[in-house]
């Protein structure tokens, strides 16, 4: 019998891991009245994203692709709160997201380490916490994965794959001939700082030494504002799992070699004189290890045909960029871009398990080939991919199914929930509430439908948003009055960060290297700052709501009020002289 107290908690979802994935999940599902645990090994919450690791944010490439939802709700709270992209900062918002809400009991600094498993069902799973030296064991019936390396898969009994598999098993011509276990690696970013005078750096004894030479494809440049070092990977051709430990000892080493090349080196002494060693992670980021097998494994062919599922929950962008196993130690290119579309569909299907029938999964280990995983494994895809199993537990819960059962029953129902909650699923349009479709729409600058086609960002199809200036307004009209429970608005973010500061390194949510130079950046000037809400009421009165100092896009205004009209004026912008406002609709 153990001497350390154990806490039991019971609650409807329990969510392992608290990166981007594991917190979008437990958000989603929480704000859909789910009673949710996350369980999460680290400090802090955000995984590669967080300050232990410092990976920016990357995600579907091309015009308008931007995820939204809550990984977007998370960058426009840290462009509005953190203008110098501070780290510390960064982790206090993705902390306080998940512990100010209601519906989430957080338990940080707890690994979970085993599960107790019934008929292909996870009944609990239990945790130490080295903080309090106590056990965490939470019960539920509904689990998700969320922990990169797939902590549940060896305790549940659920399949799954790691390394590359042979070409011929999916068709794929990426794929190498034959199946093995080697994976991409991990990472130890660097990050540097500009002064205004030289830095000298005298190196550990046990820092690797680098030469030119040695560096063929690699020579870092911190003239470049994009230069992390994300090359400083290895473990591929070893266990990234059970071998963390020596992985992370080597990239340390490398780390600090590379940093003696930076600051020592005759060609590179004079030109980073001036550059400062202003932190190096002791916690590698992963990029693989291992990955589920669900009802249906994605593949390089689903990722090219643009992944046109009907149980489309998700989607991806970014190329299939495969990294070499050897990493560092190979005299080849590190890093191969194959073409991947953007976007292109990712199933439900490939979000749960198919033999633990009450185990879902995001993040890099969802269901999908190597192949395909070099696309779908950066941070904003798993986002959204947390995003969707958040939603399809919460449909699971209010219908009591099985993460199967709301494949066959409810998948339209996750579909919509999600488009509700802004995030945008390529091909589908979002049902309009039927007061919104039976009102009586009009607007200062004309034709204003496109404010209910259900599509709330600018796709190949057209703009789908009103633009509007200060004195212009849209409103909705009743034949009768109606209970106008709340008005939902989404606003134009600037998905292609087009109106942040010029040069790429405002575009990105946070810095790879700090130089002198550096101004502050801002919430994007497309973003509707104030606005106003003229009520009509069903007596003939009216009522007006003015909200200000918004940085959201999605926004929600309570009215609990009978009206017969409901009329939005825009007050101010965060710069633009016009704001474009994708929905407005009566609930």
């Amino acid at each position: 019998m153990s001497v350390f107290k154990t806490i039991t908690y019971r609650v409807q979802f329990c969510v392992v891991g608290g990166g981007l994935s594991g917190l979008c999940a437990a958000v989603e599902a929480a704000r859909r009245g789910v009673k949710v645990a996350v369980m999460q090994d680290r400090p802090m919450l955000g995984g590669n994203a967080s300050s232990e690791m410092r990976m920016w944010v990357l995600g579907a490439r091309g015009k308008d692709n931007r995820e939204t939802g809550i990984v977007e709700e998370l960058f426009l709270e840290n462009y509005y709160r953190n203008p110098y992209k501070n780290f510390s900062i960064w982790d206090s918002i993705l902390w306080e997201i998940v512990r100010f809400e209601k519906n989430i009991t957080l338990i940080l600094n707890c690994s979970c380490m085993d599960a107790e498993v019934k008929e292909g069902r996870i009944l609990s799973v239990t945790g130490w916490q080295t903080t309090t030296q106590m056990y965490h064991k939470v019960e539920a019936p509904l689990f998700a994965d969320c922990s990169g390396d797939s902590v549940l898969a060896p305790l549940s009994g659920a399949e799954y794959r790691v390394g590359h598999e042979a070409h011929a098993e999916f068709g794929e011509d990426i794929a190498p001939v034959y199946a093995d276990k080697k994976t991409m690696g991990n990472s130890i970013l660097i990050q540097a700082r500009e002064t205004g005078g030289p830095r000298t750096f005298i190196p550990p004894p046990w820092a690797e030494k680098f030469t030119k030479e040695k560096l063929p494809y690699r020579l870092p440049d911190l003239t470049r504002d994009d230069e992390n070092f994300w090359y400083l990977e290895l473990g591929g051709v070893r266990d990234t799992i059970a071998d963390a430990e020596e992985i992370r000892d080597e990239l340390l080493a490398a780390a600090y070699g590379m940093w003696d090349f930076v600051k020592n080196d005759p060609e590179n002494r004079e030109k980073f004189a001036a550059f400062d060693l202003d932190w190096i992670g002791f916690l590698p980021g992963k990029r693989e290890s291992r990955r589920y097998v669900g009802d249906h494994t994605l593949t390089q062919a689903d990722v090219r045909a643009g992944g046109n599922f009907e149980d489309v929950v998700a989607y991806g962008g970014w190329p299939m960029d495969d990294h070499h196993p050897e990493a560092l130690r190979t005299p080849e290119e590190p890093t191969v871009f194959h073409p991947a579309p953007s976007p292109f569909g990712v199933p439900y299907r490939c979000l749960y398990s198919w033999n633990v029938e009450n185990l879902f999964f995001a993040g890099r280990n969802i269901s999908v080939s190597h192949v395909a995983l070099s696309s779908t494994r950066v941070m904003a895809t798993c986002a959204i991919l947390g995003q969707a199993v958040g939603a399809a537990a919460a449909v699971a819960v209010r219908h009591g199914e099985t993460p199967r059962g709301v494949y066959r029953n409810y998948t339209g129902e996750v579909q919509q929930m999600l488009m509700e909650d802004d995030c945008w699923l390529p091909g589908l349009a979002r049902k309009v509430s039927a007061l919104t479709a039976g009102a009586r729409l009009s607007s200062s600058k004309g034709n204003a439908d496109v404010l209910r086609n259900g599509v709330d960002r600018p796709t190949g199809a057209g703009d789908n948003g009103l633009w509007l200036a200060g004195g212009d307004y849209a409103e909705y009209r009743f034949d009768k009055p109606v209970h106008c429970r709340r008005v939902r608005l989404v606003f134009d973010s600037d998905l292609n960060r087009e109106t942040q500061r010029e040069g790429s390194i405002y575009k990105r949510p946070m810095y790879a290297t700090y130089y002198l130079d550096i101004k502050p950046t801002h919430v994007p000037k497309t973003m509707i700052k104030s606005f106003r809400l003229t009520l009509t009421l069903a007596d003939g009165g009216s009522r007006t709501i003015d909200v200000g100092d918004n940085h959201r896009r999605l926004v929600y205004a309570d009215i609990g009020a009978e009206v017969s009209a409901v009329r939005f004026e825009p007050l101010s912008t965060w710069g633009n002289a016009e704001a474009r406002l994708f929905s407005f609709e009566i609930e």
